[in-house]
């Protein structure tokens, strides 16, 4: 009876002991889970975590999985800072925020040393009593009415974590992508394509970053400005499309099923708060193709077409990777509009202050960044698979 009880005993103790063990990575898992469901992260091997808000202290970004012993200047991520930042032109906000960089730690005379690269930029000039009036309503267009919902409680300066102001620290992490890309010969370039309906009708790289709304067509160019500068006037906003090249890219980055290359920059551009859409190669014209015509036929040098935009199957192809974004109005404008108070009141609300009457000028270096940081994690991630 004894030897019966102490067998049970061993069989008890060795359930509890292995429920334990299931039951303590459950729990583990479901803690790892709740640590990354508030969205600030992005990626897997090269992994970024930006912090702020639009009238706080400052805005941030801390990057995870920096290759070690590259030198890095500081003046090279300040030079991107400098594209994103407002006050640039009529056509810009006009708020003065120069968006000084300060690497805090993961550098150490001149080189990154592999540790964590946090960079904090301290906002300058903030306004956060410019908000007041309209702190008990929801402004159409923006993210107050459902960060409320999803928190119970929302920033009402400026919009707080929803706001623009946030992609200063994803454009900091972008340049330190872009310099490890350029190691690898991989090269980035977005520029606007159409603002309000004005679509350009030639390419000239050159004159990107010589107009206020960085258009690859100088002639269209002038007659954006005048378009969104009317537009300003009324106290009203419009949206446009910006392309996006990538040269350079090895074939085969990119994952075969959920996290397909495409798919990885689309969740990345979509991240970004004016974004509506994103088409990659042919895109939407693609429906009024026959098979024929939109397949990608290949010789010994190559691709012929491609309006596969360099992604076959979700992994790169080698060829030029191409998309474009659509990016909505801008919802802060001046015009009186219809909405709802906190309690449920109606009322009507008009946004007064400093805003963009057109995103697409300082979205450009966002969309540069982003792009950066997706193919920089999507280079680590291949290295791991082979080694």
């Amino acid at each position: 009876m004894i030897f019966t009880l102490s067998i049970s005993l061993q069989q008890n103790l060795d359930f509890i002991y292995r429920n334990y063990s299931f039951i303590m990575k459950e729990q583990q898992l479901f803690e790892l889970e709740e640590s990354t469901m508030s969205g600030n992260v992005y990626g897997e091997r090269f992994k970024i975590s930006t912090f702020g808000e639009s009238h706080g202290e400052a805005v941030g970004v801390i990057i995870d999985g920096v290759t070690p012993g590259v030198e890095l200047e500081e003046s090279y991520i300040q030079a991107q800072m400098d594209r994103r930042k407002p006050g640039q032109s009529s056509v810009t906000s006009p708020r003065k925020e120069y968006d000084k960089i300060n690497i805090v730690s993961g550098m150490f005379e001149g080189k990154t040393t592999g540790t964590p690269l946090a960079i904090i930029l301290y906002n300058t000039d903030m306004r956060p009593s410019a908000y007041d009036d309209i702190q008990n309503s929801f402004r159409p267009g923006h993210a107050d009415y459902t960060y409320l919902h999803k928190y119970g409680l929302r920033d009402h300066r400026g919009s707080g974590r929803a706001s623009g102001r946030e992609t200063a620290a994803r454009v900091a992490a972008g340049a330190v992508a872009r310099k490890l890309l350029e190691r690898r010969g991989v090269s980035i370039v977005a520029y606007t394509t159409e603002i309000g309906g004005i679509a350009c009708e030639s390419y000239d790289e050159a004159s990107i970053e010589t107009n206020p709304v960085r258009a690859c067509d100088p002639a269209a160019a002038v007659r954006m400005v005048e378009k969104i500068e009317a537009l300003a006037q009324a106290g009203d906003s419009c949206g446009g499309i910006v392309e996006c090249r990538i040269r350079g890219v090895l074939p085969g980055l990119g994952e075969p099923a959920f996290d397909k290359l495409d798919a990885e920059l689309a969740k990345a551009m979509l991240s970004i708060g004016a974004v509506k859409g994103i088409e990659f190669g042919a895109g939407f014209a693609a429906t009024r193709m026959a098979g024929s015509e939109h397949n990608d036929r290949m010789n010994k040098d190559g691709f012929l077409t491609n309006n596969a935009g360099g992604i076959l199957g979700g992994i790169s192809t080698g060829a030029e990777i191409v998309f474009r974004i659509a990016v909505k109005p801008t919802s802060s404008i001046s015009i009186p509009q219809q909405t709802l108070t906190t309690s449920g009141e109606e009322t009507v609300i008009a946004t007064i202050g400093r805003h963009d009457p057109c995103i697409c000028p300082r979205i450009v270096p966002v969309v540069e960044a982003m792009a950066c940081i997706v193919l920089e994690d999507q280079y680590k991630r291949q290295a791991a698979l082979r080694d």
